[in-house]
């Protein structure tokens, strides 16, 4: 990937007002604020060159004009947005697909036909109302691209798990790595067995669908419904299991745990996203000091990945950039160092000192840029461990100043 192409002002990369053109895909996405949406809008912000996204806002479902320009501006709109929980079964019925009927009304009230992508869910098969919202959505979007003759792509999606996720609302993995990360006891209502797909692999397939849409508006209509198969199983129990370990391993003892599957991987990356950074950081390292000098333990590893390390000099940052899937460990073992990171899309800057004398470790979680720089008076010695190893050809590695 040509990193050349990625914009620093990545906040606000690759978007445009509804009076710009541009010759690329513009991608619209309601929900974009939420879990899936906010993944799926860094993702295609990465790739300026192919993609716009066309900024979305929850009020313009109430707000006729502001809906309307919205779909005349979008060669594709995937439509995430939707209730999951109320109390009253009706309101969720009534939410969502009140949801797609606006959607459709400010479609055809500007005849605009653009490519619609749709996130249905396994509740289909249930008999409750809201899987009733998602199946009966699907069809009036169905009906509308029928009608139409445009293209529309529906997907029934398992349950969706990864970083930053909103506990007690979207999955249970963020309710349980939020709880054990602040101290709490998570509890099994029922220990059923899951079907999941992990965030970053059902954008994917979202991606490949966006890709598929012809730039000829006047094609022929394709109409598809795809079940998404899930990547991993497993019971609830087991699941709690491998995150409480990772909570004794890595939480309490700094220990990068035993991560044999792709699965457990993620799971790894998306329980470290729910630490506390201001509390948690920097994790002071125990240091041995006798005649002989200091011996000091900075990284033990249940796991792979590759540690390396760097001299920087005085007044010199390293960094400034993110990943998307790589987990990385930055360990000051002599110099003074500023840590700092802030979450792609947000404004927020962390802080943290480090000092060789006292050594610790600041660790970097995915979608957060990051940068390290000597504000010591010697050189600055830093151990790196990451979660995989590097690879010129794919570094997963987008610059965006802190």
């Amino acid at each position: 990937m040509n990193l050349n192409c990625i914009n620093k002002k990545h906040d606000r990369m690759n978007t445009i007002n509804f009076s710009e053109e541009s010759a690329v895909l513009k991608i619209g996405i309601t929900g974009q604020a939420g879990f899936i949406g906010t993944h799926l809008y860094n993702t295609l912000g990465l790739t300026p060159q192919r993609y716009v996204r066309i900024e979305f806002e929850k009020s313009f479902f109430d707000d006729n004009k502001q809906l309307e320009k919205f779909v005349e501006s979008c060669d594709v709109i995937v439509h995430l947005a939707a209730m999951n929980r109320h109390n009253d079964p009706e309101v969720i019925y009534a939410a969502n697909t009140g949801l797609i009927r606006k959607l459709i009304a400010a479609m055809e009230k500007t005849q605009s036909k653009p490519h619609v992508i749709f996130s249905s869910s396994i509740h289909e098969e249930r008999k409750d109302l809201y899987g009733k919202s998602k199946k009966d959505g699907r069809l009036l979007f169905e009906k509308w691209a029928e009608e139409n003759q445009t293209n529309f792509t529906g997907f029934v999606i398992p349950n969706t798990f990864g970083p930053f996720g909103h506990p007690f609302y979207n999955s249970v993995i963020a309710t349980f790595c939020y709880k054990l990360t602040h101290n709490e006891t998570p509890e099994i209502e029922t220990d059923g067995e899951m079907k999941l797909i992990y965030v970053s692999e059902l954008i994917q397939i979202l991606l490949k669908a966006i890709s598929s849409t012809p730039h000829d508006k006047n094609n022929k209509k394709n109409i598809v419904f795809q079940k998404i198969e899930n990547t991993a199983t497993i019971k609830v129990s087991s699941l709690l299991q491998k995150l409480q370990c990772f909570k004794s391993d890595y939480f309490e003892k700094g220990i990068i745990p035993d991560l044999n599957s792709v699965f457990e991987k993620n799971l790894f990356t998306t329980f470290l996203c729910y630490i506390n950074h201001k509390d948690f950081f920097p994790f002071h390292l125990k240091k041995n000091t006798d005649e002989r000098g200091s011996f000091v333990e900075t990284i033990r590893l249940n796991s792979g990945g590759q540690i390396s390390f760097s001299t920087t000099m005085h007044g010199i940052t390293r960094g400034n950039h993110f990943h998307t899937r790589k987990a990385e460990r930055f360990a000051v073992i002599k110099g003074k160092a500023l840590i700092e990171l802030r979450k792609v899309g947000t404004k927020e800057v962390l802080s943290f000192i480090l000092d060789g004398e006292n050594p610790s470790f600041v660790d970097m979680p995915i979608w957060f840029t990051h940068n390290i720089k000597n504000i010591g008076n010697e050189e600055l010695l830093t151990l790196f461990w990451i979660n995989e190893f590097y690879d010129p050809n794919d570094p997963d590695t987008y610059f965006e100043a802190v």
